[in-house]
This record gives structure tokens, sequence and C-alpha cells, in this order.
């Protein structure tokens, strides 16, 4: 009778586990103690140095009656909804095309990637040039003529935010268009065939069946699209610098210059926390439905 017995589910696979202890430890100290660290601190009076002087929630009283980080917000809202959805669109778009085997379809590819290799500071830059009134747009339509045209949104209060969606876009969605090129090249070839032969039309093929087969290549669009609008940050402060005014503020510029400008760490780390919350807000329930339904329906 063979009296081996079959090591236990936690000792299986010791030597890769064993590896990854320093990854673990590293995570656990500088991300989940760091987190933990910046939320305590956040009910504090913390000024230039950290410092334990409870003041409750008057942090977060301050933060939300400030006018500068209810801007903020609102610009990040208007920015994080008209960059996911013209992102997308436009980098399926541009996959498509090139995905019908058009000619110097290499060269295309590498206009639209090349923006995305340039840091944003670059791209800030760029387009503050481009949107300037006195030598960008503006000013080209106008010497063509065009004497009434106007075009300067990074000078303008209610438009500024639209002025650098224009950057972030222009150099985000070659990322998005490569992906979803990478998707279209996976499709068999005997699906687009099965289509043609059932006379459905392409636009109709797109959306009924190609686009729900690439839903992994999306989440992962969704995902390296929400993650630079959480942190946006050096695009603002080459365009605009916040301004007009505070009229183009994001949160992380505001959490920047309260923490390091401002020398109010309570303020910053009050500031993190909330952005924090709001980013887990969204990213538990999509989790959920994400790994916890297939995993019940599995």
């Amino acid at each position: 009778m063979d009296t081996y017995k079959r090591p236990s589910q936690l000792f299986r696979n010791m030597s890769a586990k064993i590896a990854s202890i320093p990854m673990v430890m590293t995570a656990l100290v500088i991300f989940v103690g760091c987190t933990v660290w910046t939320i305590t601190y956040s009910f504090t009076g913390s000024r230039l140095l950290p410092k334990l002087k409870w003041v409750g929630m008057k942090q977060y009283d301050r933060l939300f009656d400030t006018n500068r980080w209810v801007i903020s917000i609102d610009n990040i809202i208007i920015y994080g909804i008209c960059s996911l959805i013209l992102s997308l669109t436009i980098g399926f778009i541009l996959a498509a095309l090139l995905d019908r085997k058009i000619r110097f379809e290499n060269t295309f590819r590498s206009i639209f990637l090349y923006p995305f290799a340039l840091s944003f500071i670059v791209t800030g830059l760029v387009w503050q040039w481009i949107l300037n009134p006195q030598f960008g747009i503006q000013h080209v339509v106008r010497e063509a003529g065009f004497l009434s045209f106007s075009f300067a949104p990074l000078q303008s209060n209610e438009y500024v935010i639209f002025g650098v969606l224009i950057a972030g876009i222009w150099q985000g969605s070659g990322l998005i268009m490569a992906l979803m090129l990478a998707g279209l090249r996976g499709i068999d070839e005997d699906i687009w065939k099965a289509t043609r032969i059932d006379g459905i039309p392409l636009w109709k093929t797109y959306i009924v069946v190609i686009i729900p087969m690439m839903r992994p290549v999306f989440v992962t669009a969704l995902v390296l699209i929400a993650s630079g609008i959480v942190r946006v940050y050096d695009l603002i402060v080459a365009q605009t610098n916040g301004g007009p005014g505070i009229s183009s503020e994001v949160p992380a510029k505001y959490v920047y210059d309260k923490m390091f400008l401002s020398q109010n760490l309570g303020q910053g780390f009050a500031a993190s926390t909330v952005m924090l919350l709001t980013v887990l807000v969204i990213l538990i329930p999509w989790a959920y439905l994400e790994f916890g339904g297939r995993k019940q329906n599995g």
C-alpha cells in the first residue's frame, strides 16, 4: 500500500512562494503602509512636517469648501468622460481603417503612434504653441482671410479644459489604436467571411460581432486611459499651469501645490485620500463584476 501523502496546498510551489516574498513585502510596506500613513495624517493639522495633532474632519471640510478643489473635480470629470469616449472611439476607428490592409499601413501606424513616444511636458508645450492665438491655428486661419475666426481655448476660463483635452487625446489615441489593431488582427478570418456570406453590413459586423469579441482589449484600454486621467498633472502644468486663474486646475496639481508649495501636508493628504477613495469606488465594483461574477458563473 502506497503510504505517500501528497503535500498540502499550502506547501505547493514553495520555491515560487519564497521568491515572491520580497515583492509582497515591498508592496505591503510601500503601497499599503504609505496609504495607511497618508490617510492617518489626513486627520491631522500637519503643515511643513507630519505631526499627530488630531483635527478630525476639518481638513476634509476645508477641502470641499475650497473653490479651487471644486473646480479641479469638475475639470477631471469633464476631462475623464471626454477622454474615455473620444480616445476609445478615435483609437478604434483608426485601427479599423488600418485593418482594411490599406497602402502604406506601416507609415500611417508609425505616424499615429508617434505622439505617444513624447512626454506630456513636450506634448503640452507643443499644443500650447499650436493653440496660441498669436501664432497658432487662429493666426494661420486669419492670415488665410477668415478674419472673424476665433479659436483660443487656452485663453478661455470656460473652454480651457477642452484645449488640454485636445493635447491628451492627440497623445493617447495612438496607443489605443495599437491595442485595438492587435485585437482586430486576432479575429479569425472565418468570422469575417461568415458575416460577408450572411450579407451583414460592415458597420453592423463591428458593433454586433467584433466589438463584443474584443472585450478584453477594451477593458485593457479603459484601465490605461483611466490611470492616465487620475494622474494627469504634467500636461496641465506645461500647457496652462492651472490657468487662466484656477480654471484648469486638476486634483493631482492641487495635491502637489498644497504639499510642496503651500507646505500644508494635512490638506494635501486629505485631497490624496479623496482621490484614492474615488478610484476605489470605481475599481471595486468593476473588479467584482469582472472577476467575482465570472467565478460564480464558472
